[in-house]
This record gives structure tokens, sequence and C-alpha cells, in this order.
């Protein structure tokens, strides 16, 4: 039988809590690994990369926020499988995390464009570096950046995930596991 809309309604908003816990601890996986990176590394304002026959360059805190989200991104798609979308074992592995990473990569790459905005002092958005100076972890622009951009993004992935990478339970279209048993194999 066909849900009513204040059911389904009901259900989405299950789905966005627990996406949104799951979201939770991934900010936190992601702000200890930014807060790793960004100690063992170079300084986070230094050149990385020059873009060839642009003016823009890539800076290491692009770097750090990229490595950040790798990790995160394998923490989010594990719990959102198996707790939020409840898809492990109805659905292939490499089914789900190639959209998964791909709608993460876009969000990702988005975030950058936002970070460079919250990070560059010429930008209209730049945090402001009086308050930000970077004297202690609380007043660390990087940090405070990286949790903006996250806010940012979450709700365009929570929908993007919902309609394409976890679609396969939305719609009921599931693989048949092989006989071997084992879906999640790669």
């Amino acid at each position: 039988m066909p849900l009513t809309s204040s059911q389904r309604n009901r259900r989405n908003l299950g789905l966005f809590l627990r996406f949104a816990a799951v979201g939770a601890s991934g900010v936190l996986v992601n702000m200890v690994v930014l807060i790793i990176l960004k100690r063992i590394g170079p300084g986070i304002e230094e050149l990385f990369l020059s873009l060839p026959m642009t003016r823009f360059n890539v800076r290491w805190y692009h770097v750090f926020s990229t490595g950040a989200f790798l990790v995160a991104i394998m923490w989010n798609f594990q719990l959102n499988r198996s707790w939020t979308f409840h898809s492990a074992g109805r659905a292939r592995w490499w089914a789900e995390f190639t959209p998964f990473f791909t709608v993460g990569l876009l969000a990702h790459v988005v975030g950058l464009g936002l970070l460079t905005l919250l990070m560059h002092s010429g930008s209209p958005l730049a945090l402001p570096t009086g308050l930000l100076d970077d004297s202690s972890g609380l007043r660390t622009r990087l940090y405070w950046g990286q949790l903006l951009v996250i806010a940012a993004v979450t709700p365009l992935s929570f929908v993007l995930h919902k309609l394409w990478t976890f679609s396969a339970v939305r719609t009921h279209r599931l693989e048949v596991p092989e006989q071997t048993g084992n879906v999640d194999s790669l």
C-alpha cells in the first residue's frame, strides 16, 4: 500500500535526522583529520600548486580540506549505507559508493570555492582576521571556514544522496545478491 503524504513526510524527516546524525559524526571526523593535517603540514596559506595558464593557485588549506573530505566521506558512506538508508546487503557497495562519492566530490568542489572565498583576504566573504587570528584552535579561520562550508553543502548533499545514491532503497529497485551471498564484495 502506498504511503500517505503525512507518512512520507515523517519518513523523510526520520531519514534526514539520521543523515544529520551521521553527518555530525562525519563533521567530527573531518575536523579531527583537518586539525592533524594542519599541525603536521606546512602553513595553510603556502602555495601547493600554481594552476597553469591562470592566476589561480592551490593552497595547502585546499589540500588539507580535501584530505579531511576523503576520510570523512568513507566514514559517512558506511554509516549512511548501514544505518540511515539500510541498503547494506540490498545493493552493491560500488553501485552506491560511486554516486555517493560523485555527490560528495561535487559538494566538495563547491565547498572548496566557498572555502577560498572565506579564506582569501580580498574576498567580500573573507572571515575576519581580527577575531579569527589563528592564535588558538577556536580562533582558527580554517576551522571556522571548514565548518561553514560543511553547513552550506549539507542540504544539497542530502537531497542528491536520497534521490540518486540510495535510490535503489527508495524505489525498491534492489539488485538480487549473487549466489555467493556476498553482495559487498569488491
